[in-house]
């Protein structure tokens, strides 16, 4: 079983779309506002010495600054357009960027074989996702992971369906980066809040800590004000 037709059209629409300026996705915010302070949380549970998948990495913003942290970072996709991205921004090379289907168990086994046990980042990816997939996507995390990797998960809340909502009916209508979200067919914050934990805990992974966040957005209320989306983290890995 693979992602659904519907969901890696729209993904490829909607890199092919995007320019490739940082900051056009709402959600290329910079690493000082997303990856930095989720492995402040992650660094007490994982062994740094392990390779980092960024599962679900887009364009790899996040990815370059993981891997300052980690002797190896992959970043992985379901959309060719959104990877071609990563690796013209990856002008350094420090990242090995590869386009793959997460719900593709076999791909995913084979990624785990080549790089052994691993840390895993995985950001807004289950709440969008189709509800037949996101069990498939929670598996590849447990895979990718293994005995002695740990993932940092971070998904929006349901409440952040409401504060989307909102600002959709804002004067002057949508901000242009939200309105090309919905324009692709996109489905944020789809997922109820219970739904991500058990999914990870189905798929053999222990909660080892969890908390409310939010995550910040490239766009801006009409107010001026910075977008950020309610959430919740957790990490997870194996124990026992």
């Amino acid at each position: 079983m693979t992602l659904t037709g519907r969901y890696i059209h729209a993904w490829e629409s909607y890199w092919g779309d995007t320019p490739e300026a940082p900051g056009e996705a709402i959600w290329d915010s910079d690493p000082s506002l997303t990856a930095a302070p989720h492995l402040k949380l992650l660094a007490p549970y994982v062994d740094a010495a392990l390779p980092v998948v960024d599962l679900g990495c887009g364009n790899g913003t996040q990815t370059r600054y993981l891997a300052r942290h980690f002797p190896r970072a992959v970043g992985i996709d379901v959309s060719h357009a959104g990877i071609a991205h990563a690796r013209r921004a990856d002008t350094a090379g420090t990242v090995e960027f590869r386009q793959l289907n997460a719900t593709d168990t076999v791909a995913v086994r084979e990624l785990h074989k080549r790089l052994g046990d691993s840390n895993v980042y995985l950001r807004a990816v289950i709440h969008q996702s189709d509800p037949p997939d996101r069990p498939l996507i929670a598996a590849a995390v447990a895979e990718l992971v293994g005995e002695r990797g740990r993932a940092f998960v971070v998904e929006l809340t349901a409440e952040a369906k409401t504060v989307l909502r909102d600002i959709m009916r804002e004067p002057g209508g949508p901000p242009p980066k939200l309105a090309r979200v919905f324009a692709h067919g996109l489905k944020p914050a789809e997922s109820e809040d219970h739904e991500v934990p058990d999914l990870l805990r189905a798929s053999g992974l222990t909660v080892l800590a969890d908390g409310r966040t939010t995550l910040a957005q490239t766009e801006f209320r009409a107010d001026g004000t910075r977008i950020e989306l309610p959430a919740q983290w957790l990490i997870v890995g194996r124990t026992g």
